[in-house]
């Protein structure tokens, strides 16, 4: 029975097939290795991406070459600890839900491979990780960084009542749009106020086409999505958010005083979204999933953007 639970879980759906957590990691530390998602990094993906966005932009407004890369490995430093403390936590209170759809079910504790004693002593030695990459910054973005555990904490219980829980992640995977700002400038302005709100809009679209995966299990077991919501018009609905980001993120471009090579990064950036919402078809699963991963590129392609254009303001 243990090697079956142990096969099962080492081929979760949306796991990354071959990942050096299922293959070379010890036995004992892997069901604690996917409590953290360590073996989908797009999760750490989505959540340092905003950061960096707001790092590239606050150099282009401040006239440096590049965004401080010492600031963007703390963010990916604090982003693989955080990610993984707020799924342990997300799984840690929907245990009984997961236990309820086929993808989620043999997660660590649906499955009992691992206690909910265990996952929670696991889940405060990840934020003591993210504890200590926070304080390595000015004291106003350590106060943002603790701001955010609010929205974080909320989030696992959204999809019990509200129809779009989808919301409270963008606010929750979105933060790092404040984050780069505030760790360079020690304050914010309109700029990372609306590439934050641009980025909410982003993570609620490819999160609805994430929840295309589950629409049948959801609905059984009564939990709420974007997908089920937007229904037979789920395509426009992820139009409306996609276009939202691209407006809103623009926006952040003009009053951060970014230029073209910037806005081309944003071209490219929408242009990766209208791929994904022709794409998406709420009865293909797989294809679902892999849209949402392809939002790594996406986030990947604008920071670029920002990047080269810091670089030619620079020159």
């Amino acid at each position: 029975m243990a090697v079956a639970k142990e096969q099962n879980a080492s081929s979760l759906p949306d796991a990354v097939r071959g990942h050096w957590a299922d293959r070379i990691a010890p036995a004992h530390i892997r069901p604690y290795l996917r409590l953290a998602r360590i073996e989908r990094p797009i999760g750490w993906w989505l959540l340092v991406l905003p950061c960096w966005w707001s790092a590239a932009l606050a150099a282009v407004a401040g006239g440096q070459t590049l965004p401080n890369l010492y600031q963007c490995l703390l963010f990916l430093i604090g982003a693989i600890a955080m990610r993984g403390a707020g799924s342990t936590y997300n799984d840690i209170v929907d245990r009984d839900l997961d236990a309820r759809v086929e993808r989620t079910r043999d997660r660590p504790l649906p499955s009992g491979q691992v206690s909910t004693k265990a996952a929670v002593a696991f889940l405060a030695l990840q934020c003591l990780i993210g504890l200590a990459v926070l304080l390595q910054f000015n004291g106003f973005t350590i106060v943002l960084g603790f701001a955010s555990l609010g929205v974080v904490a909320l989030y696992p219980f959204m999809k019990r009542f509200f129809w779009m829980p989808q919301i409270v992640l963008g606010f929750a995977f979105s933060w790092g749009a404040l984050m780069g700002w505030a760790a360079s400038f020690g304050g914010l302005n309109a700029a990372p106020l609306v590439l934050y709100a641009g980025a909410i809009a982003w993570v609620i679209g490819y999160d609805t086409i994430y929840a295309l995966q589950d629409i049948e299990d959801d609905e059984i077991a009564g939990i709420k999505s974007s997908a089920r919501f937007f229904g037979d018009r789920v395509n426009l609905g992820i139009a409306i958010c996609y276009a939202s980001a691209v407006l809103m993120i623009g926006l952040s471009f003009v009053f951060a005083g970014v230029g073209p090579v910037g806005f081309l990064g944003l071209a490219l950036f929408a242009a990766h979204l209208a791929w994904q919402v022709m794409q998406a078809d709420r009865n293909d699963g797989a294809g679902a999933l892999r849209l949402f991963r392809a939002n790594r590129n996406a986030g990947l392609i604008l920071f670029a953007g920002l990047v080269l254009d810091a670089l030619a303001k620079a020159a």
